[in-house]
């Protein structure tokens, strides 16, 4: 078979068995017999951090051309086969990977298998200027639609650009802009392919109601002639000081239907308890409405409509902790800073109360347990502690990880970390602010740097 021995771990009741083909490709199967279903996820190690200046945004469109076909299937066969199979399927792109999944019958499970290897192992032989120009065209919409024309919609890309500096690899957002999609030749397709849809920069994981055995041996048949191929570099190094050293401000004038102050805070990596402790107090502070900000702001001072913080999880750079609130008609933006600023000073210095961390790590834990009882969700996680730490088994212990944190950590990370020298702000003011009325709460631009291929296909 040319696979590894197998490693397994558990974490309440879910067990995980890891493999690699002869061509570098790692496999996760996690067996899961409550539902006849089978959900396939396939991580490839690339995202918008791998990219250059001046072709930024090769990521994101070749993940749309992922869907345009390949040797053995043409057009938008991907979509209509899996869909007529009664199963679904999206992809999606991150500063740090790009991953495609389907969610199928059992006994669909081969169909699966077979399409995302027949791209892997054969989308060059489809790929020409007419794809090539078409989803260019998709991609240049989906930026008009998501980030240009929508209110607050370049918020992200703003903040990324202010917290991350120049040259840095996350300066940019894997939307890309409209001048490198334009200058992107079906050459620089062709070789970003080459480089970086090869088998052995991609992790495997199916988990549901499968045989493992019969499942490998599909795998091997149909992934394990496709040849590795080893002209990849490593991304670019994403390090930074841990504190920013200054408050960086952009202030915005926009028809937008309320003031809004943003916040992007540079947070410990991925992969640390740090990171962990940084999650429960942002949790604590600005999720949900027992939070401290909703608590403070809408529903005392009633000085904003909507009050968030959440947080942006990075492994190759700093993470960032977005602070997103919409201030109610006639409140100024200063007085809403000002707030915020007196209660995450409050929590550093007095800490989350026993009740407060209870909470926060009981919705956490939610959260991590409703995500790996589907099929979906843990192959999804199954992939990502592969490819960007090394080890799949941490997934299924990362729910332990969130519940070891301690009080004390909490307040250390907030004490450390969520200062005014340690943010990228935007203040936006409508053009006509008195003239506006507050917004809904539907728009959550700060979002977590994934650019969704979906439906429009």
């Amino acid at each position: 078979m040319g696979h590894t021995a197998t490693a397994q771990a558990g974490s309440g009741g879910l067990t995980a068995t890891e493999h690699r083909l002869a061509n570098g490709l790692r496999v996760v199967l996690s067996e899961d017999h409550l539902t006849p279903v089978a959900a396939v996820c396939l991580w490839y190690d690339v995202g918008s951090r791998h990219e250059v200046k001046g072709r930024t945004g090769l990521a994101h469109l070749f993940e749309h051309l992922m869907f345009q076909g390949s040797k053995n299937v043409s057009g938008n066969d991907h979509f209509e086969l899996v869909q007529g199979a009664g199963g679904s399927l999206n992809g999606t792109t991150s500063f740090e990977r790009t991953n495609y999944f389907e969610t199928m019958p059992t006994h669909q499970l081969e169909l699966a298998l077979w399409l995302e290897a027949d791209r892997m192992g054969s989308l060059l032989a489809a790929l020409d200027d007419e794809s090539m120009e078409n989803q260019r065209d998709v991609v240049k919409n989906e930026r008009r639609q998501r980030y240009d024309n929508v209110p607050y919609g370049t918020a992200f890309e703003k903040l990324t650009a202010l917290a991350y500096p120049d040259g840095h690899p996350y300066h940019h957002t894997p939307i890309g802009s409209m001048a490198d999609l334009d200058a992107a030749s079906l050459e620089d397709a062709r070789t970003f392919f080459r480089t970086y849809y090869a088998p052995n920069n991609a992790v495997l994981s199916v988990v549901g109601d499968i045989d493992p055995e019969r499942t490998l041996a599909w795998i091997e048949k149909y992934f394990g002639t496709i040849p590795a191929h080893d002209g990849k570099q490593p991304p670019r190094d994403g390090s930074l000081p841990d504190i920013m050293g200054e408050q960086l401000r952009e202030e915005i004038v926009e028809e937008v239907p309320a003031r809004a102050l943003m916040a992007a805070y540079r947070l410990p990596h991925d992969g640390t308890r740090e990171c962990d402790a940084a999650d429960v107090a942002l949790t604590i502070l600005g999720s949900g409405d027992s939070s401290r900000l909703h608590n403070r702001l809408v529903r005392r001072d009633q000085s904003a409509v909507a009050a968030g913080f959440g947080m942006l999880r990075l492994a190759g750079a700093p993470s960032l902790g977005w602070l997103d609130v919409k201030t109610s008609s006639g409140v100024e933006v200063p007085d809403i800073e000002a707030a915020v600023d007196e209660e995450l000073a409050r929590f550093a210095a007095e800490g989350p109360t026993a009740e407060e961390m209870e909470r926060a790590q009981a919705q956490l834990e939610r959260e991590w347990l409703d995500r790996l009882s589907t099929v979906s969700g843990r192959a999804d996680e199954l992939c990502r502690f592969a490819v960007l730490f090394g080890d799949p088994q941490l997934a299924l212990t990362a729910v332990q990880r969130v519940l070891d944190i301690t009080a004390e950590e909490v307040q250390a990370v907030a004490a450390a970390r969520l200062r005014p020298d340690n943010r990228a702000v935007l203040v936006y003011e409508p053009i006509a602010a008195d003239e506006t009325d507050g917004p809904d709460d539907t728009d959550e631009s700060a979002g977590n740097g994934d650019e969704n291929e979906g439906a429009e296909q």
